[in-house]
């Protein structure tokens, strides 16, 4: 699966924007997918995961209320929508795909990053 992530860039606290994953190459519909973040100085950390069915999800606690994940595996698509925006909010965000994963905790495969900006 390759994965490209898009979608990032620079807004105010208390803004929003919406990540989104494309993915190629073997079936889409097949895997659980998740982001993930990284801040500066900052060790990768879990943010959301979307089951392979798409009917369950999970948040990190500090994101739970104010992200969003999905997918439309029509489109081989993932999505992260953020609302709320905080200025720790601030990473580059990875998107991920574990193969019949319900909750993506060991992904086979990465994406490349997409940074998000919060300013305070």
């Amino acid at each position: 699966v390759q994965l490209q992530a898009s979608g990032g860039g620079l807004v105010q606290a208390g803004g929003s924007l919406r990540l989104s994953c494309s993915a190629s190459g073997r079936t889409f519909s097949s895997y659980g997918m998740g982001w993930f973040r990284q801040a500066p100085g900052k060790e990768r950390e879990f943010v959301a995961s979307i089951s392979w069915s798409g009917g369950s999800t999970a948040y990190a606690d500090s994101v739970k209320g104010r992200f969003t994940i999905s997918r439309d595996n029509a489109r081989n698509t993932l999505y992260l929508q953020m609302n709320s925006l905080k200025p720790e909010d601030t990473a580059v965000y990875y998107c991920a795909a574990e193969f019949r994963a319900t909750y993506v905790s060991a992904p086979h495969y990465w994406g490349q990053g997409t940074q998000v900006t919060v300013s305070s």
